[in-house]
C-alpha cells in the first residue's frame, strides 16, 4: 500500500507546508507517502491511479474520528491498496471530479484554511499509521 495526497493550488503559509511535510516524512517510516502540489487540468487521478481508493475532501462529506480512519487505513492495507487523498483549493474540489467516484470525507464541520487542512490530513495519517504499529504516540 501506498499513500498520495494531492492539493489543487500552491500553500501560502510555508510554515504549515513543512508541518505538513513533517508528518508525510513520518508516515514514510510505515509505507510509502506522497504529497504533491497539482493543477487538475494536467492531473487526472483516476487514470493515474485506477485501483486506488479516492478519498476526496468536502464539507459535505462524512466526518470520521480517528479510530474509524484508521479502520479506513486498514481496509486499504487488507487489501492492498493504495490510498489517493484529493483536496481541492480555497474554492473546494475542481468541477466533476465528487461525480467520478471515492469516498468524501470531512475533516471538520468548521471551515479549515486550506494549508492548515493539509497538516489535519497528514497528521492523521501519520496517526493511523502509527496506531497500526503500536507506536506509543497515539496514546
Amino acid at each position: 500500500m501506498k499513500i498520495f495526497l494531492y492539493y489543487v493550488g500552491k500553500a501560502r503559509d510555508a510554515h504549515a507546508n513543512r508541518m505538513a511535510d513533517d508528518y508525510i516524512e513520518r508516515s514514510g517510516r510505515y509505507v510509502g507517502c506522497q504529497m504533491r502540489e497539482i493543477k487538475p487540468e494536467k492531473f487526472d487521478a483516476w487514470t493515474k491511479h485506477p485501483s486506488a481508493t479516492k478519498i476526496l475532501l468536502d464539507p459535505g462529506g462524512r466526518s470520521f474520528d480517528s479510530a474509524e480512519f484508521t479502520k479506513l487505513v486498514v481496509k486499504a492495507e487488507q487489501e492492498s491498496r493504495d490510498l489517493v487523498f484529493l483536496v481541492g483549493d480555497a474554492n473546494g474540489l475542481p468541477a466533476g471530479w465528487r461525480d467520478r467516484g471515492g469516498l468524501l470525507l470531512s475533516l471538520s464541520a468548521m471551515t479549515l484554511p486550506h494549508e492548515l487542512a493539509r497538516v489535519v490530513l497528514a497528521e492523521q495519517i501519520y496517526r493511523a499509521l502509527a496506531t497500526l504499529r503500536g507506536h506509543p504516540y497515539a496514546k
